[in-house]
């Protein structure tokens, strides 16, 4: 059998056939992670990995709406855990350490960003967005740090109270330089993006644990109900968040602190887990994969290939530098402090969709607001700091727990 017999068969049998792509994406997930972890590297990384050979840049058989609806889902528990994990006493009695390294390991890559984009001849408002495309971050790490039980350390505890303010500053961001590229600044509408953030947090923290009061109680040993209850919340929470321009990971995310104390330790919050780390959430790391596009790298000029090692270098620096001012601030150890800086590194959720909104925004006169080299360039930004931020975060969170022994 030649490569066009192999092309013919996978265009005809398996492409056509959504349970073999899905039984193919189960197979995945349930051999790559573990023989990633035996040659010691995270299994996430063997999932992105597997997601680039099965994407439309590898062999190409991973388009399935289907899929794609688990990898939503998978992103939205990331958050989801999150929340959960983590006592609601603790996050507003640590709020002000979070806004503190949210608001460095925002600013800092954001005026990086931005100098490098005016360095390259983009205008200020390109600029400032390819800034704070920097500036968020995703917590690609979370099911590690929940293997190694250390989601309540108060450095985690504050990255990821920071990452839910990173997001939120990165599209309020996006707000403004979309409507200025597009009918020119308009005060009034960044002001009712941000007073909808203000209503909606709030709301969604109180009506969240209002709703999982009254039917929990009334499903009594229903584990399979209260399941179903607990994933509606999640996802009415990121639907919400979506209406008013927001990410539906910060959504997801509120909602699991709302319920947290409610479910936590429960064989609910058991099973949901279950459900999420074997199924939805390994779903979206393979999705992720199929992004990666490593001709991305082959099609850039000398000028353009120097504008990425900027971009990439300096988040990774002014990440770091994040990390440390955060650190020697609140006297956190040295691998607290790395392990701050790895899970602020990886750049997937926000910046996506940031980059994609925002490629395909044009103004009156057809321009985009970014070019395809910057596209490229964040969709080498997140292959990068999808890999190195989660070795880098399984090394640092192996030896945060190490600590507390």
């Amino acid at each position: 059998m030649d490569w066009l017999d192999i092309t013919y068969f996978i265009e005809t049998q398996i492409r056509s056939n959504p349970l073999l792509i899905f039984a193919i994406a189960m197979f995945c997930i349930l051999i790559i992670p573990a023989f990633f972890e035996k040659i010691r590297l995270p299994g996430l990384v063997g999932l992105l990995m597997c997601g680039l050979l099965l994407g439309p840049h590898g062999i190409n058989i991973s388009g399935s709406n289907t899929n794609h609806l688990f990898a939503d889902i998978g992103k939205l528990m990331v958050m989801f855990f999150a929340g959960l994990e983590i006592e609601y006493e603790d996050f507003i009695s640590n709020k002000f350490k979070s806004l503190t390294f949210g608001s460095a390991t925002f600013i800092l890559p954001l005026i990086f960003g931005l100098i490098v984009g005016l360095l390259f001849g983009y205008s200020l408002n390109t600029s400032l967005l390819i800034g704070s495309l920097l500036a968020s971050h995703t917590l690609l790490a979370m099911p590690i740090l929940m293997q190694y039980g250390i989601v309540n350390r108060e450095a985690v505890n504050i990255t990821i109270g920071a990452t839910v303010f990173t997001d939120i500053a990165a599209l309020v961001v996006l707000t403004v330089c979309l409507s200025f590229h597009t009918v020119g600044f308009e005060p009034k509408v960044l002001a009712i993006r941000i007073l909808g953030v203000l209503i909606y947090l709030p709301f969604v923290l109180i009506a969240s644990g209002k709703i999982a009061r009254f039917f929990l109680p009334r499903m009594k040993n229903k584990e399979n109900s209260k399941t179903i209850l607990m994933l509606f919340i999640m996802i009415i929470a990121a639907v919400g968040a979506e209406f008013i321009h927001l990410e539906g990971i910060v959504g997801a995310f509120i909602g699991g602190l709302a319920v947290g104390d409610i479910i936590r330790g429960s064989k609910t919050k058991t099973k949901l887990e279950t459900l999420g780390n074997t199924l939805f959430i390994p779903a979206f790391f393979l999705i992720i994969g199929t992004l990666i596009d490593p001709s991305c790298i082959a099609n850039l000029s000398n000028s353009e290939i120097l504008f990425v090692i900027l971009i990439v270098g300096g988040l990774i620096i002014t990440k770091l530098f994040a990390a440390l001012i955060a650190s020697k601030a609140f006297k956190y150890s040295k691998n607290e402090m790395l392990l701050m800086w790895s899970l602020s590194i990886p750049q997937v959720a926000a910046t996506l969709a940031a980059a994609l909104v925002a490629y395909e925004t044009t103004n009156s006169e057809g321009i985009t607001l970014i070019s395809e080299p910057v596209f490229n360039t964040v969709i080498i930004l997140v292959t990068v700091t999808s890999v190195l931020g989660l070795i880098l975060s399984k090394e640092f969170a192996r030896k945060v727990a190490n600590e507390e022994k």
